[in-house]
């Protein structure tokens, strides 16, 4: 499909691997420019070298933390009007809520609301001004069914959901949309992370991974190239009436009717 944004430029946060990789490519295989990002310079050159041989699109690289404002005002100096921003960020550890201290709440929003809300709020009136703008936060399915291990998840993430609801209404008649992804379990380092910190004594990762797959409705984790494919639709041209939604991708595994 054709989705009329070649020649666009995109920031995508945290983007050196997983399934902020997986947008990367998506959108550069449409002929977006890039501005990627991670936080280790070697494998965010690896991802860069590997984005542009396979689409020939322009691949900027910014070394940065996103949850800093030292690290968003170094991807805005690189690319201070996107047509296309992809918020991103690596998910909170999980746990027991009742050893969550002050400060991993504060990091924890730090990380997964403020800084989207911040990057939104550095980008979208050059949007408006411009009528034409796509704003995709990769979340989590725990804003719809929470797990009680990801407190920090839940707690932060729902947080962005309730003020992308407000702020989506304001910028549609503009052109501008704002939508989130909800990823159920995807092939990703970090579900191996939260795997190991999951696994009981004696346990491997690859055991709790198993057991975790087994209970897939799908029989199997997604993709991150499958969530990269939906975040490009959401990015397209014609996709300017689809707006304020929360996307599940989770192979059928939510539970619910609505």
């Amino acid at each position: 499909m054709e989705l009329g944004i070649a020649g666009k430029s995109a920031i995508v946060c945290a983007s050196s691997a997983g399934l902020g990789l997986g947008c990367a490519m998506a959108l550069a295989r449409e002929g977006v420019n890039l501005v990627v990002n991670g936080r280790t310079a070697a494998s965010l050159e690896d991802t860069a070298k590997q984005i542009r041989a396979a689409t020939g699109v322009s691949v900027t690289t910014v070394v940065a933390d996103v949850a800093t404002p030292e690290g968003r005002a170094r991807l805005l100096a690189a690319c201070p009007e996107p047509d296309i921003l992809v918020n991103n960020a690596g998910g909170p550890p999980g746990g027991d809520f009742r050893t969550f201290t002050r400060e991993h709440w504060l990091k924890a929003l730090d990380t997964n609301m403020l800084a989207p809300i911040e990057m939104i709020k550095a980008t979208i009136d050059g949007m408006i001004a411009r009528r034409f703008g796509r704003v995709v936060n990769i979340t989590s399915i725990s804003v719809k069914a929470p797990f009680a291990s990801l407190g920090l998840s839940n707690g932060a993430r729902s947080g962005l959901t309730g003020f992308i609801a407000g702020v989506a209404r304001e910028v549609a008649r503009h052109n501008v949309t704002i939508n989130n992804l909800l990823p159920g379990s995807f092939d990703t380092a970090h579900l191996r992370r939260l795997a190991l910190a999951s696994a009981k004594s004696g346990q491997s990762a690859e055991a709790v991974l198993e057991e975790w797959r087994a209970g897939e409705t799908s029989d199997r984790f997604g993709t991150p190239d499958e969530l990269g494919m939906m975040c490009a639709f959401l990015c397209g041209a014609n996709a300017g009436y689809i707006t304020r939604q929360n996307v599940f991708l989770d192979g059928g595994s939510y539970p619910g009717t609505f």
